[in-house]
């Protein structure tokens, strides 16, 4: 019996914390009138938020339509990529930014995939056991990650909508969590509980 309420106990607190993560910094909303001059431009770009305010604090999501997105602002650029990882959904706003092969990467904080910022390739170490010597080299597993073409004008950052015409496997996570909230956490929430 004591078991069953240590495990009642457990799947209670790993809803509540996928609920914390869900709701946590959500900064932008292009179709809310809470957040104030978050809005469609004339020429398709949405507004994201100020050029000085998205350098202090190096990130910021966002919603255009739904889709929530990352901004990164990373030595001089800024970048911006579904927030969902296209592995299994992780949530690329809390991850890290490390230098791999000279190229800028967000490492997904659960499970350490790496995709680059630039291009939204994932990356891996392989080696080619045809070698005399195999040694691990980056290696790219091919555009994975939605990439956004970002502007900035007088001091304003914008992101283009993404172009659905073209499907990438962050696809599948963007719109999972679009509709499914903070009930399509649960399943991660709980399987990174049990590591």
């Amino acid at each position: 019996m004591l078991d069953l309420i240590i495990l009642s106990l457990h799947f209670f607190i790993c809803f509540l914390i996928s609920i914390a993560i869900w709701y946590g910094p959500k900064d932008v909303d292009s179709h809310s009138s809470s957040t104030g001059g978050t809005e469609m431009q004339p020429d398709g770009l949405v507004f994201i938020g100020k050029e000085d305010d998205i350098k202090k604090s190096q990130r910021i999501t966002a919603k255009i339509d739904g889709r929530e997105i990352v901004v990164f602002y990373h030595e001089g650029k800024f970048h911006a990529l579904d927030s969902r990882c296209y592995h299994e959904g992780g949530p690329l706003c809390r991850g890290e930014i490390e230098d791999i092969d000279g190229q800028a990467c967000i490492v997904c904080p659960w499970h350490n995939f790496k995709i680059t910022l630039e291009t939204g390739e994932g990356l891996y170490e392989g080696i080619n056991p045809q070698e005399p010597s195999p040694t691990p080299k980056w290696q790219s597993k091919g555009v994975k990650q939605r990439i956004h073409k970002v502007t900035t004008d007088n001091g304003n950052v914008y992101v283009s909508p993404p172009d659905l015409s073209v499907s990438f496997d962050s696809d599948y996570f963007a719109e999972k969590y679009k509709q499914g909230g903070e009930l399509a956490m649960g399943k991660q929430s709980h399987s990174e509980a049990m590591e």
